[in-house]
């Protein structure tokens, strides 16, 4: 590439790329390709101007010799990275903008004011109208407080207050589209799908390979509790499909053969083999935009609250625009009022306040799928927390196989890999890393396998049923046994470890002893959530009694729940919830997805299951826990500053209303001061809530 430095500073470098006009994409990619060097730290691109400003840390001439070699065609910049990027979206706005300020400053100056009347008059008969459609449909909303402002102005043949007035509803119309639609697409791009390997079915054998190397024709086979990577139609196999992120179908779908999946969905049970139709990461991107833009998911109960209060309040603009005229005697006194309404800043800082605490959130390494979880985990005063996976390190490591049959350890560690490597779960991944580590390589040599929630997995391998769970799903469910010259080695198992066992034709074959250590930071977590107002944190597991006591002691709940099904989780969830009490319950794996989905807000460890990631409602991508603490103080910062928002709005308003009736200021410098006010309340609700000074930790 051929560029030239315009100007440089030790660890800065603004250079102007040499060609005529830089393209978004080209803008996009380059972007994308400096963010990915080592060295540099920070960089802007202006399509514009075709500059870039590039800050690094490293050596100078290491990054001019990275800047000569790049080329567009060359770079690798993944799709999804073009087709989710706001910088066009961004210079529309901009462009609009700015060209709606041109014209109106301008033509006062380069327009005849007899003209311009005519310009105006025409543009007033929009809003007019739209108010009239408005109490058509027998509802007092702004646009009757548009139209009545405008109208009244035009009729007094003040045309320059209703020229200002309707060129500061634009700019407040642009500034909240754009507003809003940059919020939404940053929020829907933290939610896009970010697969990386997948099962291809070639030949009979399923390989994992790069879902980059998948392309439409190819087949690939989804195993249950997987996300569906690409829109597809089903070949074979048939399953429940949860289709929530797309539809908002709260009940999974059955497909089968011939029928249509779509990327982002998940199987919630049995397997599909799927024909790809469409690779592109787009369609799901633009599928996700259309859902926060039109689900009422992504309002709390405070946003909504606004909305309606905004609409309730016209008639009382109204009301209060009569008894000014009738008291004053003064129409341009009326119309102060009539300038001046809630609403507009109602409808916009109280979204722009949510949006940027999601938005805030992300930087955290937290998704929030919608404002009213945010509320929920604000109003929470219940915390259930699934420990293996969640309170323990999400990378469990298998310390030792004991065996218990003629198989080898090596062998028996072999075999629990193939079964185990098609679940996401931190235990299976355990398995899966310890026969890579000890280059333990196979081919799939197992038949169908099933899934048993929460016990374990059966399959068959050549001809004889294998078998890997827990203790009671391999001897009380499937009956296996152990031989009796193996009774004294299995009750001297090392109770400190969590154990896997393994049984092939009904007898016990080896026991997989894996070490899951708890997180150092969930002893302070806990009594962080104490200070934040949790009154009562529960742990619930699997596990034998104890393990749950020796872990519930360590890190200090206040309740532990041992040996419990997915069904427990859930039962005592709608329990806590029908005492009045507001729920959050926090987990990684398949058997919590029914829990999460029934609290208030389920918070999915993103190192999980899939399926756990896809049905909740908040996602963590962070390896500390106390991240749930910063969740916390960011729902309550959220409601603290809606809260101030309200007060804002009405103190501002309400001043402007009084020095408009009593003559101090004209309308049009009403609007003004009303748009303005509107304006700095929404800019201030975009600050962050938790500078790093305020963070507990």
């Amino acid at each position: 590439m051929k560029f030239i430095i315009k100007h440089e500073i030790k660890g800065r470098l603004r250079i102007h790329v040499v060609q005529d006009r830089m393209s978004y994409a080209q803008a996009d990619t380059l972007c994308w390709f400096l963010e990915k060097q080592e060295s540099v730290t920070d960089v802007k691109v202006y399509e514009r101007t075709a500059d870039a400003v590039i800050c690094y840390d490293g050596s100078r001439e290491d990054l001019i010799s990275i800047l000569r070699a790049f080329s567009y065609e060359k770079a690798d910049v993944p799709e999804n990275v073009l087709t989710s990027s706001g910088r066009k979206m961004n210079s529309i706005y901009r462009e609009r903008l700015i060209m709606k300020t041109l014209l109106h400053y301008g033509g006062r100056f380069f327009i005849p004011y007899s003209l311009r009347k005519i310009w105006m008059t025409m543009r007033a008969m929009g809003y007019i109208w739209n108010g009239m459609k408005c109490l058509g449909r027998k509802k007092m909303e702004v646009p009757v407080l548009d139209a009545a402002a405008i109208g009244v102005s035009v009729l007094r043949g003040d045309f320059n207050t209703a020229g200002s007035v309707m060129f500061l509803l634009g700019v407040g119309e642009i500034l909240e589209e754009w507003t809003h639609k940059k919020s939404v697409r940053d929020l829907a791009r933290s939610m896009s799908l970010n697969i990386k390997k997948v099962w291809q079915k070639n030949q009979g054998q399923e390989v994992l390979v790069d879902a980059s190397e998948i392309t439409p024709g190819d087949l690939v086979v989804v195993h249950m509790g997987n996300v569906i990577p690409f829109d597809g139609e089903v070949s074979g196999g048939e399953g429940m499909v949860n289709q929530a992120s797309l539809t908002g179908e709260p009940v999974p779908v059955r497909r089968a053969v011939g029928q249509s999946v779509y990327a982002g969905t998940v199987v919630e049970e049995g397997e599909l083999e799927i024909l790809v139709k469409a690779v592109s990461g787009s369609t799901r991107f633009e599928k996700i935009v259309a859902m926060i833009e039109d689900s009422e998911k992504l309002k709390s109960s405070l946003e909504s609250k606004a909305e309606h209060l905004a609409d309730r309040l016209v008639p009382y603009t109204l009301l209060g625009t009569g008894i000014a005229g009738i008291l004053t005697r003064n129409v341009t006194k009326a119309l102060a009022v009539l300038m001046v309404d809630f609403s507009c800043a109602l409808k916009l800082a109280i979204p722009i306040s949510v949006l940027s605490a999601i938005r805030e959130a992300g930087q955290h390494g937290i998704t929030v799928k919608g404002g009213k979880y945010l509320e929920a985990v604000a109003e929470a005063d219940t915390i259930v927390f699934d420990k293996t996976g969640t309170l323990t390190k999400a990378k469990p490591t298998v310390i030792k196989v004991v065996a218990f049959s003629d198989y080898p350890e090596d062998e028996a560690l072999r075999i629990a890999a193939c079964l185990e490597e098609h679940f996401p779960h931190s235990m299976a991944k355990a398995v899966v890393d310890a026969a890579k580590k000890k280059r333990l390589f196979h081919e799939e040599m197992h038949s169908r396998v099933e899934y048993v929630v929460a016990h374990g997995i059966s399959s068959a391998i050549e001809g004889k049923k294998v078998v890997i769970g827990s203790s009671h799903f391999v001897f009380e469910d499937e009956k296996c046994t152990i031989r009796p010259e193996y009774q004294a080695q299995f009750e001297a198992l090392p109770p400190e470890y969590s154990h896997l066992y393994l049984a092939v034709d009904g007898v016990l074959a080896a026991v997989i002893c894996i070490e899951d250590p708890l997180r150092a930071e969930a002893g302070d977590m806990v009594q962080m959530l104490r200070r934040e107002g949790i009154s009562k944190i529960v742990m619930m597991t699997g596990d034998s009694e104890r393990t749950a006591a020796s872990v519930a002691g360590r890190i200090g709940v206040d309740e532990y729940y041992a040996e419990v099904l997915p069904e427990d989780k859930v039962e005592f969830v709608e329990k806590e919830k029908a005492s009045g009490r507001k729920v959050i319950m926090i987990g990684d794996g398949i058997n919590d997805s029914p829990a999460l989905s029934a609290a208030d807000a389920g918070i999915a460890i993103s190192d999980g299951a899939e399926i756990a990631r896809e049905i909740a409602d908040i996602t963590m991508a962070v390896d500390d826990l106390r991240e749930i603490v910063v969740l916390r103080q960011l729902a309550n910062e959220l409601m603290k500053r809606i809260q101030t928002n309200y007060r804002s709005i009405v103190g501002v308003n309400a001043g402007l209303i009084i020095l408009g009736v009593t003559g101090a200021i004209r309308p049009a410098v009403s609007a003004l001061l009303h748009n303005t006010s509107t304006l700095a309340i929404s800019l201030k609700s975009m600050e962050e809530l938790l500078p790093e000074g305020r963070k507990s930790f």
